[in-house]
């Protein structure tokens, strides 16, 4: 093995970079330009150190092969020039290594060898000395545009000396030559220093824009930023000359220029002179004068028969006024345009430049502008402020100009705009109520704002200088009389306030009740009516009113609400005690007669015509659900559509909504708010699209914090506000400050929880409609039912302690006591409830309402483990068992960690690689058998979704199917771009489909597959449910086969026998279906999964 680098022929180093870059190299190899070079014998690479045009030498890394024959030929060659490979760098290093061999400087140290490193780190380039003489290169200096009508500016260009003393051009001394060192192909003695080359490489950069101008002679200093004066301010150290176009010419560069015009009277008007100053000298009289691009100014003068050009930066940047007017000579404003002049164009001008006086014209301060807030009030609970800028005129009146574009506007003052908007916006924030006010270009102002704003805004304004215009200022009239209370059925239709409404009647005028009940829930001080009139919220006779609220939230565990229903009657005798008289209206008992005649089924809704512009023809089961919820409405009742999934829940609410928008009066219009997942916020706004399109539907994708505008201004003239419930649940305060016309809540588990946030934003929202909408309203546990009952309907269980009693409790202890009348209670207690939601809940499932819906198979496949998959198997229940009974002592306290060993055996049944990486050679027969199956059925032209409770095994699932040869899709809980794989998944890059069910077993259309695996049961059958509704629903046209794998002999046998208990459950309160009841999942269940 050599221990010097191989020479390579010549002829080879010019077919590797070609014969342009050979010739380049040869020069860069002659000039010295190769700094250091070490070779790796056993590595068989060569590397080298190459000046070029960099501050630092480039880095080159030749490696060799070596053939059978013992011939070394160049294999990959890098350089950290901007060409990176192949280049002049490489090819000089080639060279001059097979010039030179062992005697080169880098000697045959290695790759480490200390002298090669330490020339690398302290040699710039190459030795002056050996690559020949210093060759001086100066900068000459061209004036443009001399006898042209556009302002003057200035070129540049190198030059070197000539043989007269002058100064010539070159080309050893072109922009490209010395930026590249193409100097080094000429055959010249003296070449540039490195460090000039570098000056003039990067006053080139600066003056190129990268196409036209980089091959130019002469370039312009316009296109140069401030970066240009370090380096003219460097030329000086460099011994860099600045030279003019004749030899006699002068350059002389200053610290710093200014512009001002100065203004003096002439004969017929004014004349405005620019003036130059550089070092805070006048120039007096340049010959021209003119802007170096938008950092400097230069003037050119003529002393003693020679030109002397002067230029300097200036402070701040020059605007395109200036270096307009610097460039352009006097200018004459005639005496009859010399007010426009000052009236209109003065302020431009100081924007542009200093402007000045010489005394003999007069030119006035500028213009203060005014402030103006325009308030026009709609009604006394809506007034609109509009804010502009007054600007006052030397002669006639005054001019009025937009709050926003003063930066777009020459003759307006910014500053002054922004000190007048900040006193105006200081003194409103010092207002109790106000502390985060801002002015904008339009600002609507609504309820108590309104109040507020002609009470103490406007006058707090005027007194901050601004000028208040507010034609029409409602007579806001304080109610001070002792408050009356009045009971009225007439006044019942919001969705809390199902049977009645309570009025306050004060001074003669009534208050509507359900609005002063919000405001004393929500601790308002203040109340304001449609009239304008309005009452403090501190009588007496209120404060008991609020004690009777403050017993009702009690009761019903939700503080601060009060529910007064037909169920309720103990309630409501203690509300006809605190009333001072109670009226029930003729339509108050109509309206109970017909919910008492629905609620016994004795009478079906009336029939609603379709409404107009609704762009499908709705099935019958569909138009039923529609006239159900125009029912509904009508009475002022919430509800929850459960319609089974897959049945066109949405397109049933939207008719719904454009039914209700066509019977509306004309006024102004609340919109109705849709809560949903964030996953099928799009399907809303896409659904509603197509089918009702004359609804404006708006999504609300973030706070309004991040989106930076009001709720208000997001949604005004919205029929449908789309939502998603992390979004909701962050805005709460502001859709809690927005009337609404309803609410309805998609996929409405989310809000099962009544301890959650999601819950209790959602139940206080104020909303006079609520319809939760869910193919699942009972997935574990009756409590789950009680809370949407307690959003929707909150009449019918105002108390979570008494529903508990009269139904939860009855109901589990039917289910686990063979005792005749205690089952006897649970029935009772089951048909109550049953017969209470007729009313408020519609339920059908696919087999009653669709029969022409392809038929749905499903089966269970026992999936024996094998012999190894046991034995492990076997060994962890044993232990978990224990452990697990041991805990069930306290079942409450100890729930965290008796869920964490269920979920380690239902792992553990599945894979036992899931438990422990040591058992990853351990066969899973169910993965086997699930795989094997798709390889069948997508030969067979089928397409299969494959859920699982564990992404973890959903990944090993695609690992197998790769091997297999079969592409899949995956959707988890960590998929970014979920719309793009599903959308991939109905183009069909995949046959196979991967869900975890948490993340897919909502919110998907996945009909284009008519296989379904659930390869782990789970103890919700809901879930489960939801996941197969995926594909077998509306548009599905094809048989749904649907298998659930079960581990033999395991816990997931346990957990099917727990699912059927609560599918039962399901039926026996949704479905109408007679048995047995199942509750929670208790310390008794769990006994059940480990076989006890």
């Amino acid at each position: 093995m050599p221990t010097v680098p191989p020479r390579v022929d010549p002829l080879e180093i010019g077919g590797l970079v070609g014969a342009t870059t050979f010739r380049r190299a040869q020069g860069y190899e002659r000039g010295g330009m190769v700094v250091s070079w070490s070779w790796d014998a056993e590595a068989r690479v060569l590397a080298a150190r190459v000046a070029g045009s960099a501050v630092r030498p480039y880095g080159c890394r030749i490696r060799f092969t070596v053939d059978a024959d013992g011939r070394y030929a160049v294999d990959e060659a890098s350089c950290s020039c901007p060409v990176a490979t192949d280049c002049k760098h490489v090819a000089a290093a080639l060279l001059h290594v097979g010039r030179h061999g062992a005697d080169g400087p880098g000697g045959q140290d290695g790759p480490d060898g200390w002298r090669g490193r330490l020339a690398a780190v302290t040699s710039a380039g190459p030795d002056p000395a050996s690559a020949g003489a210093v060759l001086p290169v100066g900068l000459r200096f061209r004036l443009d545009g001399a006898f042209a009508e556009a302002p003057p500016e200035l070129s540049v260009r190198p030059v070197v000396p000539a043989r007269n003393g002058g100064w010539k051009t070159a080309p050893e001394a072109g922009w490209e030559a010395l930026a590249r060192g193409l100097y080094a192909f000429a055959d010249v003695r003296a070449t540039p220093a490195p460090a000039v080359r570098r000056w003039f490489a990067d006053l080139g950069a600066a003056l190129s824009d990268g196409v036209t101008r980089s091959r130019e002679a002469w370039r312009p200093l316009a296109t140069a930023g401030r970066g240009l004066w370090p380096l003219l301010a460097e030329a000086a150290e460099l011994q860099i000359p600045l030279v003019g176009q004749g030899s006699r010419d002068e350059v002389l560069l200053g610290r710093t220029a200014s512009l001002r015009l100065t203004a003096r009277s002439v004969a017929d008007g004014v004349r405005l002179d620019p003036v130059v100053s550089i070092d805070g000298e006048d120039v007096v009289g340049p010959e021209r004068q003119g802007a170096v691009g938008t950092s400097g100014l230069f003037t050119v003068e003529t002393r003693g028969g020679r030109t002397l050009l002067r230029l300097a930066p200036t402070g701040s940047r020059l605007t395109d006024g200036a270096r307009e007017l610097v460039g352009g000579g006097s200018l004459d404003v005639p005496a009859a345009d010399v007010d426009e002049l000052v009236g209109e164009h003065l302020p431009a001008l100081r924007r542009a430049v200093t402007v000045v006086s010489d005394g003999s014209v007069e030119l006035p301060e500028p213009a203060r502008p005014v402030l103006v807030a325009r308030a026009d009030f709609d009604s006394p609970q809506r007034a609109v402020v509009r804010w502009s800028w007054r600007y006052p005129r030397p002669s006639g009146a005054p001019r009025d100009v937009p709050l926003d574009g003063a930066a777009h506007d020459p003759s307006r003052g910014p500053e002054a705009e922004d000190e007048i908007r900040s006193a105006a916006v200081a003194a409103v924030r010092g207002l109790a109520g106000f502390e985060r006010f801002e002015i904008a270009r339009q600002q609507t102002y609504t309820g108590l704002e309104a109040l507020d704003l002609a009470g103490e805004v406007l006058p707090a304004l005027a007194g901050a200088g601004v000028v208040v215009e507010a034609p029409d200022v409602p007579d806001y009239r304080h109610l001070d009389a002792p408050p009356r209370v009045v009971v009225d059925g007439a006044a019942s239709g919001d969705a809390d306030w199902l049977d009645l409404g309570i009025s306050v009647t004060v001074a003669g005028r009534e208050v509507p009740f359900t609005r002063l009940f919000t405001a004393l829930v929500r601790g308002q001080k203040r109340l304001l009516l449609t009239d304008g009139s309005w009452l403090r919220l501190n009588h007496a006779s209120l404060r008991r009113l609020r004690n009777l609220v403050d017993e009702a939230s009690a009761l019903e565990d939700v503080p601060g609400r009060l529910r007064v229903s037909r169920y309720d009657a103990e309630l409501w005798g203690e509300l006809e005690d605190l009333a001072d008289s109670v009226d029930v209206s003729a339509r108050w008992r109509r309206t109970v007669a017909d919910l008492r005649l629905l609620t016994a089924g004795d009478r079906t809704v009336a029939p609603v015509p379709a409404p107009p512009g609704l762009r499908a023809e709705l099935r019958p089961y569909q138009h039923r659900a529609y006239e159900w919820l125009s029912f509904l409405h009508g009475h002022g009742l919430g509800g929850i559509l459960a319609d089974d999934m897959g049945l066109g829940k949405t397109l049933e609410v939207l008719a719904f909504v454009a039914g209700v928008r066509a019977r509306a009066e004309d006024g102004p219009r609340r919109p109705f708010v849709v809560v949903a997942p964030a996953s099928v916020v799009g399907n809303w706004v896409d659904e509603a699209a197509r089918f009702t399109p004359d609804l404006r539907v708006v999504p609300v994708p973030s706070t309004t914090k991040k989106l930076g505008r009001s709720l208000a201004d997001l949604t005004d003239g919205a029929d449908v506000v789309v939502v998603s419930y992390a979004v909701f649940r962050l805005d709460v305060a502001a859709f809690e400050g927005r009337p609404w016309a309803g609410l309805v809540l998609d996929e409405a588990q989310f809000a099962k929880n009544p301890r959650t946030r999601a819950h209790q934003t959602v139940r206080r929202l104020d909303a006079p409609f609520k319809l939760a909408v869910t193919g699942t309203p009972l997935e574990n546990n009756l409590t789950e039912l009680w809370a949407m009952l307690a959003i929707v309907a909150p009449g019918l269980y105002p108390s979570s302690h008494r529903f508990r009693a009269e139904v939860v409790r009855p109901v589990e202890a039917a289910a686990r006591d063979d005792d005749p009348q205690v089952v006897a209670a649970g029935n009772r207690a089951l048909g109550r409830l049953q017969r209470r939601l007729r009313t408020l809940m519609l339920r059908r499932t696919k087999e009653q309402v669709a029969p022409e819906l392809p038929a749905r198979t499903e089966q269970v496949l026992r999936v024996p483990l094998t012999a190894d998959h046991r034995k492990i198997y076997d060994t962890h229940l044993q232990r978990e068992r224990q452990r697990l009974l041991g805990l069930l002592t306290d079942f409450e306290a100890n729930r965290a960690a008796i869920f964490r060993s269920l979920t380690t055996l239902r792992r553990l049944a599945l894979d036992a690689a899931l438990v422990d990486d040591a058992y990853a050679g351990v066969t899973s027969a169910k993965l086997d058998l699930v795989v094997d199956q798709l390889v069948e059925l997508v030969a067979e032209g089928h397409r299969a979704l494959v859920f699982s409770q564990f992404p973890s095994f959903l990944r090993r699932v695609a690992a197998r199917c790769a091997q297999a040869g079969l592409a899949t899709v995956s959707l988890d809980g960590s998929t970014r771009d979920r719309a793009g794989v599903i959308a991939g998944f109905k183009a069909g890059e995949a046959p196979v489909f991967l869900i975890s069910l948490k993340a897919g077993g909502f919110g998907l259309n996945l009909t284009e597959a008519d296989h379904v695996y659930l390869l782990d049961p789970w103890w919700n059958p809901a879930a489960e449910a939801q996941a197969i509704d995926r594909t077998h629903r509306i548009g599905q046209t094809r048989p749904v086969q649907v298998t659930r794998l079960v581990a033999a002999d395991t816990i997931e046998e346990k957990v099917m026998a727990l699912a059927r208990r609560k599918a039962a459950l399901f039926d026996a309160v949704v479905d109408d279906a007679a048995g047995r009841f199942a509750g929670v999942l208790d310390a008794d269940d769990v006994r059940g999964l480990l076989g006890e």
